[in-house]
């Protein structure tokens, strides 16, 4: 008989991307690592605390968009508080192509649950706040094959807690919210899926900047591997 922890009826894991799955080399998800030297490039003088200012910018930009802008007009933001043109050369080589390892990486604990739950039946999907290219990222990160659909914020319009962003994932799985746990680093946005009749675990890692604790009624995990003892 399962235990009072387990969750017997699920049959999917749903997970968020950043902070769940992956994080940013050297702690900053955006802009990407190399942004500042690519535009000292174009507009050399341009001071560390200048640069500060217009990244703390960008980040209000983002959290009071409805969706998520594409990354053109996140960088002309950007370069609009630096003062500097948005020349399509710029723009161009600030979305160029590198090797996601330079940029990113996957926490420790990523592949081996992902192989195991693979093992035992449980499906996956991914449900991120994110851009278009992120099946691509996960792909170029080892990531191929794991999941069976995306709900991501680019595509349809809108972001987490919006309910089309976790329905999306669940109905392309062809399953019942009650049928999937949802996994997410921001534990409200646990609460809200709990709310829609999912199962959620809140991520509280070790740097989660909720601290050691969820709101009450959002369960948490320390690492995906406490997952397993769940399915």
């Amino acid at each position: 008989m399962p235990s009072p922890a387990q969750l017997p009826a699920v049959r999917a894991v749903l997970f968020d991307s950043g902070g769940v799955l992956m994080r940013p080399v050297g702690g900053r998800w955006n802009p990407r690592a190399d942004f500042e030297p690519t535009v000292l490039a174009h507009s050399p003088g341009i001071t560390g605390g200048r640069f500060a200012e217009a990244v703390a910018a960008g980040d209000r930009f983002l959290g009071s968009a409805a969706d998520t802008p594409s990354r053109d007009a996140y960088h002309r933001f950007l370069l609009g508080r630096l003062g500097v043109e948005p020349a399509a050369e710029l723009l161009a080589e600030l979305v160029r192509e590198v090797d996601p390892c330079t940029v990113l990486e996957l926490y420790p604990d990523v592949l081996g649950t992902l192989d195991e739950l693979r093992r035992r039946g449980v499906r996956m999907a991914v449900v991120s706040d994110a851009w278009p290219e992120l099946p691509a990222l996960h792909d170029r990160l080892g990531m191929a094959g794991y999941f069976e659909a995306y709900a991501i914020s680019a595509v349809l319009g809108c972001t987490k807690p919006d309910p089309r962003m976790y329905r999306h994932a669940s109905d392309a799985l062809g399953l019942e919210p009650a049928q999937c746990l949802f996994v997410d680093d921001d534990p409200e946005l646990v609460a809200a899926a709990l709310a829609l009749g999912y199962e959620g675990r809140a991520m509280l890692r070790p740097e989660a900047p909720w601290g050691p604790a969820a709101p009450a009624g959002v369960a948490s995990v320390g690492s995906l591997t406490e997952l397993l003892e769940l399915l």
